[in-house]
């Protein structure tokens, strides 16, 4: 049972990761575009920084649920 447990939440977060990654492939593509304002790139650095973040809370995360799994 503790082993169904354990790929579970690893499968949740490699897919969590997975998509924050793909935002991030996104907005970097869009940057580089060039062809949106000012504004819109500023913005999307903010939600750069959020997601990166996002990531990392994530794992932390992850690690505190294996840990207590092991206790």
């Amino acid at each position: 049972m503790l082993i169904i447990q354990i790929v579970g939440i690893s499968l949740d977060v490699v897919g969590t990761i997975l998509i924050a990654y793909t935002v991030l492939r996104v907005h970097d593509r869009v940057r580089k575009e060039r062809r949106i304002d000012l504004p819109v790139t500023k913005e999307m650095v903010t939600e750069r920084t959020m997601v990166i973040v996002g990531i990392a809370l994530i794992l932390i995360g992850y690690i505190f649920q294996l840990i207590w799994l092991f206790i």
